[in-house]
């Protein structure tokens, strides 16, 4: 008989996260429930050509680099059997995901593709300017974000582990605990608590840690300088820069899942269509036409 230690069994009954909307710097992607995805906005290196996948379970967009000058993105798709497959910008290899395998949670950086293994160890491929790939010795992770230019991991034990760039603090996460899911922008580290409130770290100058006063959160996301909470009622928080009115969200209802570009918000309801705010530029928010996009945890 083979032996399992509790720690391993509860790696396998872990609810992996699975996202199914996700947005990039200048794109939307949406995962439908028949596991085909769809995307709108630009399209300069290819990261919308997605119309060709199938049996997706999860997607995941480069995203958070804000600088006028580029839209650079990629776009990765989990697969049923665990693979990842991968579209769009990659100059610093951060597409070069076939070869992966038990995946069970992805997310990407600017300039990265970050793997979660099902035996809770992480992968990395991309630009490792700042350390933000050094994620060969972590252990127990059960869920995986990328900000800008660092990395953030979510262990069994609710606490988080981080590398990469720490110039604003966004890597200082070592006090958490009792976390059950982490989300990272440009500069700055979110953490949701189990009590549904949410912890903050990095840079504030916009307001996108001003998270303090929130309750009853049950999901979060974060674009470059703003940051989204779903509360369990179905409405949605925002904090952060505004420019775009990314953060105009107070009237939205029955959201039941959330995403964060550079400066646009996505939101997913449980009917399946989407809504969208903020940056529109080149069409990423878009979204109004889409049905059948997959509920989460379903």
């Amino acid at each position: 008989m083979d032996y399992t230690s509790p720690k391993e069994a509860m790696l396998k009954v872990k609810r992996w996260p699975k996202d199914t909307i996700t947005a990039g710097p200048r794109h939307t992607v949406g995962l439908k429930s028949d596991g085909t995805v769809t995307a709108v906005g630009d399209n300069k290196y290819g990261q919308c050509d997605v119309s060709g996948w199938r049996d997706i379970v999860a997607v995941a967009a480069g995203n958070v680099h804000m600088a006028t000058n580029t839209g650079n993105a990629h776009t990765i798709g989990l697969k049923s059997d665990s693979t990842v497959t991968a579209v769009g910008w990659n100059k610093y290899d951060q597409c070069d995901v076939n070869d992966w395998r038990d995946i069970v949670a992805v997310a990407a950086g600017w300039r990265r593709t970050i793997g979660l293994k099902s035996d809770g160890t992480v992968v990395a491929v991309g630009r490792n300017n700042e350390g933000e790939c050094n994620v060969s010795s972590w252990h127990d992770i059960v869920a995986v974000a990328a900000g800008d230019w660092h990395t953030i991991g979510l262990k069994l034990d609710g606490t988080v582990t981080a590398v990469g760039n720490n110039r604003y603090r966004q890597c200082n996460v070592s006090g958490w605990c009792d976390i059950v899911a982490v989300a990272a922008g440009y500069l700055h580290t979110i953490g949701l608590k189990s009590d549904g409130t949410v912890t903050a770290v990095g840079l504030n100058k916009h307001d996108q840690c001003d998270v303090s006063s929130w309750r009853s959160i049950m999901a979060i996301a974060v674009g470059s300088n703003h940051t989204i909470g779903l509360k369990s009622d179905g409405t949605v928080a925002a904090v952060g820069l505004n420019k775009h009115d990314q953060c105009n969200v107070s009237d939205w209802r029955d959201i039941v899942a959330i995403a964060a570009g550079c400066a646009h918000t996505v939101g997913l309801k449980s009917d399946g269509t989407v809504v969208a705010v903020g940056d529109n530029e080149y069409g990423q928010c878009d979204v109004s036409g889409w049905r059948g996009i997959q509920l989460p945890g379903n």
